[in-house]
């Protein structure tokens, strides 16, 4: 896909990655939606970017043309608000989507409680399956278009303290992968991005013990989003992040057994549940 000729639609685009991410889409000429919960950091971000790449920017309002950056205030959790932003996309012609929003939740997983369980499917897989499904109509009528989920490492290799965020990671990289073939006649390419630790506020503090424990890495939030821009412009089905996590998916793929031990040995430095 050519980003210059794009129109993006982004969700999680005031957090971390998301800020990098759409700093990087409108470096390559993309116009964007950005979308979040809340007004004024969204608004900030489209500001920003428009200053700095010459761009006009601002709110998406009902009946006017849109700006190149745009921004919409959205919980794509509800329906009415995952049906606003289906309108805004047909608005702006939107003819690439990217999932970006998604929730931690890092411990054992006896001690998460069932209302936090509950937001974390909703947010990180029900959320992109539901907007994807309202935006599919628009997208298949375009030339050319994309679904692009950020994910995660977690979704092809389970680790201890991640259980349910990695449930949720991995089910992301199954709806794409079965989209992906179901949509393979259409002009409509399903991609999935799988980055490993990223060094932005998204972890708790002990999360990220845990990780400097287990000698993990943590890749800055631009280098995912270089690997994005990466992605799309090749029309990649799948790109994964990071040695030796890039490594250990494949052999969890195939040897699932054999990573038990030295994963599961991690499982001793987590916090009581």
């Amino acid at each position: 896909m050519k980003l210059d000729q794009a129109r993006a639609l982004l969700t999680g685009a005031a957090g971390g990655i998301g800020t990098e991410a759409a700093e990087a889409l409108a470096r390559r000429g993309a116009r964007l939606l950005l979308v979040g919960r809340r007004a004024e950091p969204l608004d900030t971000l489209a500001r920003a970017l428009g200053q700095r790449h010459g761009r006009s920017a601002g709110a998406l309002r009902p009946g006017e043309l849109p700006p190149d950056i745009a921004w919409l205030a959205a919980d794509i959790t509800r329906p009415e608000d995952q049906a606003r932003c289906a309108q805004a996309a047909e608005a702006c012609g939107v003819d690439l989507l990217i999932h970006n929003a998604g929730q931690p939740a890092f411990g054992r997983f006896e001690a998460l409680d069932a209302e936090r369980l509950h937001a974390l499917i909703a947010v990180n897989l029900l959320a992109p399956m539901q907007l994807s499904l309202a935006l599919l109509p628009g997208l298949r009528r375009k030339p050319q278009a994309a679904i692009v989920a950020i994910g995660s490492a977690l979704g092809r290799l389970g680790l201890p303290g991640h259980v349910a965020y990695g449930a949720s990671k991995a089910g992301l990289r199954g709806f794409c992968e079965g989209l992906r073939r179901e949509l393979a006649d259409t002009p409509v390419r399903v991609q999935y991005l799988g980055p490993r630790a990223v060094a932005t506020g998204f972890n708790s503090p002990a999360a990220e013990a845990h990780r400097i424990a287990s000698g993990s890495r943590a890749d800055p939030p631009a280098e995912v989003a270089r690997a994005l821009i990466a992605l799309i412009e090749r029309g990649e089905a799948e790109r994964h992040l990071g040695f030796p996590e890039r490594l250990a998916g494949p052999i969890n793929a195939f040897l699932p057994t054999l990573l038990d031990g030295p994963l599961g040995r991690q499982a001793r430095s987590l916090p009581a549940a």
